[in-house]
């Protein structure tokens, strides 16, 4: 375990693969960790540098205080690229983790030479409906909302398999004043315009099941990027990286490939 100190946070962080490699990124989605990413590391070609942290509120990282800013969260991430020595990586990002990705090519584009926007867009829900799951959280914990929060991440067949049980658990060990944190930061956040102005290599993953952020969401997304390329993941729900993995890593390698970065 590692842990890198960048002054107002320490995050949690884990290197894999070849430490002189292509550098990749992955950022997890709220309610989750590192962890997120364990199914698909196997399955992706060797010689990649593979980076994966703890957002700020959740698994080992630091838990400041509610709410956190969207330009914090994106902070964090340059700030960890920064510490770690890390030039034009693709970062691979998951909900607010997609969104985090594309905060950060617009800020730093000279630290991201491509991204991967995974089951996320530009804007997610309404502030109306983020202040009522933190009232929810604030009232009874995580558990509150596990339940719901289960439907829209997987789809009707996964959720019937005991695999489930692991990522309910993770999901309610999460620190409930990150979830909270990052709820926040995801409720004020509109990246419509700037997102629209990015031109970078772009790859958008859906899942056809996912509830939190249908297809068509993340498709509306991915044409702001000029040029960017859209996958769809049938089966699997808002978290395709853990039901379908092989074809999930499957879809990051070719794109790693086109952009000649493996």
């Amino acid at each position: 375990m590692k842990i890198a100190d960048l002054g107002s946070v320490k995050l949690h962080y884990r290197e894999d693969g070849d430490p002189a490699g292509p550098p990749v990124v992955f950022i997890n989605s709220l309610g989750t960790d590192l962890r997120l990413w364990d199914p698909v590391l196997p399955h992706l070609p060797e010689g990649l540098r593979l980076i994966r942290y703890d957002l700020r509120g959740h698994g080992l990282s630091d838990c400041p205080e509610a709410p956190y800013s969207m330009g914090a969260l994106i902070t964090d991430a340059e700030r960890l690229v920064e510490h770690l020595d890390i030039a034009e990586a693709v970062v691979v990002g998951l909900s607010i983790g997609g969104m985090i990705a594309q905060g950060l090519a617009v800020k730093r584009l000279d630290l991201v030479r491509g991204m991967v926007i995974s089951n996320t867009a530009a804007k997610i829900g309404t502030r109306a409906m983020w202040d009522e799951r933190i009232a929810a959280v604030r009232a009874g914990g995580i558990e509150a909302l596990a339940d719901a929060v289960l439907e829209r991440w997987f789809s009707r067949a996964f959720r019937a398999t005991s695999q489930v049980t692991l990522w309910r658990n993770m999901l309610v060990r999460q620190p409930a004043e990150g979830y909270i944190g990052c709820a926040a930061a995801i409720s004020h956040t509109d990246f419509y315009t700037p997102t629209s102005d990015l031109s970078l290599p772009a790859l958008a993953i859906a899942g056809s099941e996912d509830g939190s952020t249908p297809p068509d969401l993340v498709r509306e997304t991915a044409d702001l990027i000029k040029g960017s390329r859209f996958h769809l993941v049938r089966g699997a729900g808002h978290l395709p990286c853990v039901e379908k993995p092989e074809e999930y890593a499957e879809t990051l390698t070719t794109f790693f490939r086109e952009i000649g970065h493996v």
